[in-house]
């Protein structure tokens, strides 16, 4: 059984390779962008985030917090100024994933000490407690049957988001996360061979290329770039048969947030 999960994400057989029963579910994780009119009730909500408060933290600063959104008319207002995710309003729960150095630094005022530690590794540090916290409520949500998507775009209206909720210095956005019960769920993303991202005792991406192009070919069969999730077609014209890594390249290529290390610096982050 476990060969087939691996043949579903990765599109090809990864021999050798053991897969436990256990980390199944894991294997199979879809986003899911559709969800039933049906309520996530409070009590299971607060487990799911007590899960999510079971993830590591570097030195047990737990540097993040959530901001659980069920106002539908709110959710639209986000949902609205992307533009482009209509499902963000269908979700009965939006959930905004925030890096925190505002407790911290409370912390160190009320102790009479000085936050020395306002830097680049401490927004770094920040992202990370949240991004963990976040996986974990997300593996905890659909082990219960929830689907979630991650909304990245919510850093592009971040001049927006901030006020909306009264997010003070020393707190940002790092991602949204919608919540509900799936409508259906979406095939499984096609993900990069292990050899591409798994190094063994050195970095070495010599076969890279190589590896990517086939699996272009691989994701091609399968799940083609559709014309709607071409990126960029307004510096680069839309055509038929681009594959995956000509995506990644049309996107990176064109600077997105540029103006993000702006604001947090507003919010009080010493970047350097």
């Amino acid at each position: 059984m476990g060969s087939e999960y691996l043949r579903a994400r990765f599109g090809m057989e990864i021999p050798g390779t053991e897969v436990p029963d256990a980390i199944l579910p894991l294997l199979d994780r879809r986003v899911v962008r559709r969800y039933r009119d049906e309520p996530v009730p409070d009590s299971l909500l607060d487990g799911l985030l007590a899960a999510a408060q079971s993830a590591p933290a570097k030195s047990d600063l737990q540097q993040y917090s959530v901001v659980v959104m069920r106002d539908r008319a709110r959710i639209k207002q986000i949902a609205d100024w992307i533009g482009t995710m209509d499902w963000i309003a269908t979700a009965p729960v939006f959930l905004v994933w925030c890096g925190d150095m505002r407790r911290g630094q409370r912390l160190c005022e009320h102790h009479a000490m000085e936050h020395a530690n306002n830097n680049l590794d401490s927004f770094l540090n920040t992202a990370v407690d949240c991004s963990l916290a976040m996986g974990a409520f997300m593996a905890a949500a659909e082990a219960v049957g929830l689907g979630t998507c991650p909304i990245s775009y919510v850093r592009s209206h971040i001049e927006r988001v901030t006020p909306l909720l009264s997010l003070p210095a020393g707190v940002y956005p790092v991602a949204g996360l919608t919540v509900g019960w799936p409508v259906f769920r979406r095939p499984v993303s096609m993900r990069l061979p292990p050899a591409v991202v798994v190094h063994r005792e050195r970095y070495d991406d010599s076969a890279m290329l190589d590896e990517v192009a086939a699996y272009d070919e691989r994701r091609r069969a399968r799940e083609p770039v559709a014309a709607s999730a071409l990126k960029n077609n307004d510096v680069y014209p839309p055509r038929d048969g681009v594959g995956w890594s000509e995506n990644v390249a049309r996107q990176l290529s064109v600077p997105e947030r540029f103006g993000f290390a702006a604001y947090l610096k507003t919010r009080g982050f010493d970047l350097a």
